[in-house]
């Protein structure tokens, strides 16, 4: 097992990356007999995750309720979050409660919101069982839910109290979801560190094999990287909207599709290649780079063309983007690998021609 810090000052917490991690929990976790926990699920991961975790709380004399949460994109709303509050309160969860969000984005998303509303906040946990939850979502304190008109518009910060990642929940994960969670590691490498791109590149073969090895060095490295950038801009004030790169398109295409329709990381890699596209436009990134970009992209299986989605309607749903600052849409750029800008100066033509050129991906 390996250990990362989110330094956080009074709101800093664990990272804990291994196998064989859910029948440690609450060890781990550090849970004090005679406490309570809920843990939110859906059916699916419940099948194959749930009876570690309970066994492994109930060894540490937690009571644990377990409530269960539709499973899909197309239930992170209003309805669902409603439920599972309404659950909260026929439970008599109190406010010392742990709540413990165990499954994919959505799981921990809805989770980790209803715990920073219920009763003014209550602690809650991240235990992702996906690859793109354990390197992305689970971390750095986003929660909320979707909105007709835009995704994760409403939603809180609000940091777990550890996050514990499972690599061997991966080993029932369908491929399409593992590859939607390859998306999310490749931006780290393209905004942050050139020498993991090049990693990536090299390995992404075996990364989509589910090794064991490959899977918790992009594991680690990626949390690694968005445990400095949240550090250092917990808020989304600055730096830790790099983390966004391709995020503006991909939210836009999964809004125009119907969340759901493309998995969140397929969105966000079509949309990496529309923001590299706009790049070589707005801050000369070398066309080899993209060329780099859109063949480790389609060697993870990814798409490298976004759907057809005609120009004004693309402007319409990115104009919703919470990078909208002073009614002025900010663009996640890239100025090399490893190198990402925010940039609020870009043209709105050098955007549709981007998105025409992403759309001619060979």
């Amino acid at each position: 097992m390996k250990t990362l810090n989110v330094g956080l000052r009074e709101r800093a917490y664990p990272i804990h990356i291994g196998q064989g991690l859910l029948p440690r929990a609450g060890e781990l976790l550090d849970l004090r007999a005679g406490s309570r926990a809920v843990i939110v699920t859906n059916a699916v991961v419940a099948a194959h995750h749930l009876p570690p975790l309970k066994a492994a709380l109930r060894a540490r004399g937690v009571q644990a309720d377990v409530v269960l949460l539709p499973d899909g994109e197309a239930h992170k709303n209003a309805a669902t979050l409603d439920d599972l509050l309404t659950r909260l309160l026929e439970l008599r969860i109190e406010r010392k409660s742990l709540l413990v969000a165990l499954g994919g984005g959505v799981v921990g998303d809805i989770a980790g919101f209803a715990a920073a509303i219920y009763q003014r906040g209550i602690p809650f946990v991240q235990v992702p069982t996906t690859l793109l939850a354990q390197v992305d979502s689970s971390v750095g304190g986003k929660t909320g839910i979707n909105h007709p008109l835009g995704k994760n518009m409403i939603g809180a910060f609000w940091q777990p109290r550890a996050v514990l990642i499972d690599t061997d929940c991966l080993g029932t994960l369908p491929e399409r979801e593992l590859r939607a969670g390859v998306a999310e590691v490749i931006k780290y490498g393209a905004i942050r560190d050139a020498e993991f791109f090049a990693w990536l590149e090299a390995n992404v073969a075996a990364l989509l094999a589910k090794d064991s090895a490959a899977l918790a060095q992009a594991i680690h490295r990626s949390c690694e990287i968005k445990a400095e950038i949240v550090a250092a801009d917990e808020r989304e004030a600055g730096e830790r909207a790099l983390l966004n790169f391709g995020h503006t398109f991909g939210h836009a295409i999964e809004a125009a599709q119907g969340y759901g329709a493309w998995l969140h990381g397929e969105a966000v890699a079509a949309g990496m290649v529309c923001a590299a596209r706009l790049s070589e436009r707005a801050c000369a990134l070398p066309v080899a780079d993209t060329q780099r970009l859109v063949r480790l992209v389609a060697s993870a299986q990814l798409p490298i063309e976004p759907p057809r989605i005609p120009a004004e309607r693309w402007l319409d749903l990115m104009g919703r983007d919470k990078k909208v600052e002073g009614g002025t849409l900010r663009f996640v750029l890239l100025e090399a690998i490893g190198r990402a800008v925010l940039r609020g100066d870009v043209a709105e033509s050098d955007v549709k021609r981007a998105l025409v050129q992403a759309s001619a991906v060979p």
